[in-house]
């Protein structure tokens, strides 16, 4: 019987891709699903990672749309620039300017971007067998889950690592109250004096996340000994 909480979750995830890879539709979820999770005792140093964020019309998944997306790989806890991905998307719905104030993409923007399955299955090819980096893992799980349902009738489980639960983790360790704004991005990045970005752009946020996780990491792991089990979300 497996008792570890860990074991089962990997297993939990083996099985559903395998079961899901049956029936999949041949293209992209199909290619993200041939490809298995790293192993939960790899290295953070040797993890295969893609950071991500998206830019979205509200913060309902099931009604709201995705307007952006950006991301950056991350190998051996360095970033490749040269995977540097941004892309509006388009939609029919017109923005409200109280939204377009916070993310700066407008109606012009948006009507001159890309179908929004194809951003989706760029993402996916991206995502293969690497492990998902965000800040607020709800947002890109939510949205990502609703539009893989949407286009292929399924869902699968997307492994990810959250620097907002990593810093969570680490403050709730001093039993001391703290003010929930402490962990957003611009204040855990200003903590590590990482230097100010730009927000709410999607690839951007993907870099400052990417760059706030490598900051995390580097206080932490000072010995090489931390591996993928110990910060999975």
């Amino acid at each position: 019987m497996v008792n570890n909480p860990l074991t089962s979750w990997l297993l939990g995830y083996e099985a559903s891709r395998k079961r899901l890879l049956k029936k999949a539709p041949k293209g992209a979820l199909r290619d993200f699903l041939s490809v298995p999770l790293p192993d939960l005792n790899t290295p953070i140093n040797q993890l295969p990672i893609l950071a991500v964020d998206f830019e979205t019309t509200g913060l309902n998944a099931k009604e709201d749309k995705l307007l952006s997306v950006g991301f950056i790989e991350i190998t051996q806890q360095q970033m490749a620039l040269k995977s540097c991905f941004h892309q509006i998307i388009r939609t029919k719905r017109q923005l409200e300017e109280s939204n377009v104030i916070i993310h700066h993409i407008t109606d012009s923007q948006k009507d001159k971007g890309l179908n929004r399955k194809i951003v989706v299955e760029t993402l996916l090819k991206a995502l293969a067998g690497k492990v998902m980096l965000v800040h607020f893992a709800r947002i890109e799980i939510q949205f990502l889950t609703q539009v893989c349902l949407k286009y292929y009738g399924m869902a699968p489980i997307f492994p990810v690592i959250d620097t907002l639960a990593i810093a969570k983790r680490q403050l709730d360790k001093r039993d001391v109250a703290y003010d929930p704004s402490e962990l957003r991005l611009s204040n855990l990045r200003h903590k590590y004096q990482l230097p100010e970005h730009q927000a709410h752009n999607a690839l951007s946020d993907a870099i400052a996340t990417a760059e706030l996780f490598m900051a995390q990491m580097s206080e932490r792991n000072s010995d090489d000994s931390l591996r993928l089990k110990d910060i999975i979300l």
